[in-house]
């Protein structure tokens, strides 16, 4: 499995305008914090299909102690801990046409990941919503992270965007998802980050 290494995170229940710590232009907020599905949101700005390229997908195991000297690895989301065990783990890049727009891990069950990733080519959000069950996003927390490998896969230096939420069905939490975002959004977004001086707009 990829491993991220995480440059601060923050949950959204404390995310404010003070405690952020780069402040945000308003269409990446919509992104990162917003409860719409990834999937819709880079087909929309790119007029393409997301197409999935499954990297890794196997069972989670314990966390692998780092080796000395190197940064420690990205931990799973709190929230991971609400799953019943065993856990699966997938992890997957999104693409548009020829470009890498996000990569995605997402931690599960390893029932409900046999109800819900058989097509595993798949965006998840196809899996959940077929024949229009009913789901609810709840966006947990927000990031920025880096590695060697997420550059060399977008194309970009970083650091990069990520965030973390739950899908939930029947009150019950049903998969943790993180995803990093692709500098290359800012063509259609524009700077993820804004003057500091701007940032006083947010809250009207």
């Amino acid at each position: 499995m990829l491993r991220l290494h995480q440059l601060w995170g923050i949950g959204v229940e404390t995310l404010g305008l003070e405690t952020l710590p780069l402040p945000l232009s308003g269409p990446w907020r919509l992104l990162l914090l917003g409860d719409g599905s990834p999937t819709r949101h880079l087909e929309s700005l790119s007029g393409l299909p997301v197409q999935i390229e499954v990297i890794a997908m196997g069972p989670e195991p314990a966390p692998p102690l780092a080796a000395a000297g190197t940064p420690p690895s990205a931990p799973p989301p709190a929230e991971v801990a609400e799953l019943a065990l065993p856990l699966l783990r997938r992890q997957v890049w999104l693409r548009c046409g020829d470009s890498t727009l996000a990569w995605a891990e997402s931690w599960w069950n390893q029932t409900q990941a046999d109800a819900h990733l058989q097509q595993r080519d798949q965006p998840i959000w196809h899996s959940l919503t077929a024949g229009r069950a009913e789901l609810f996003r709840e966006v947990d927390g927000l990031a920025q992270v880096d590695a060697p490998w997420l550059e060399q896969g977008f194309g970009r230096s970083g650091p990069f965007w990520s965030r973390h939420y739950r899908f939930f069905r029947g009150g019950q939490p049903l998969t943790v998802i993180r995803e990093v975002f692709s500098p290359a959004l800012e063509r259609w977004l524009g700077p993820a980050t804004v003057p500091c001086a701007s940032a006083s707009t947010w809250a009207d």
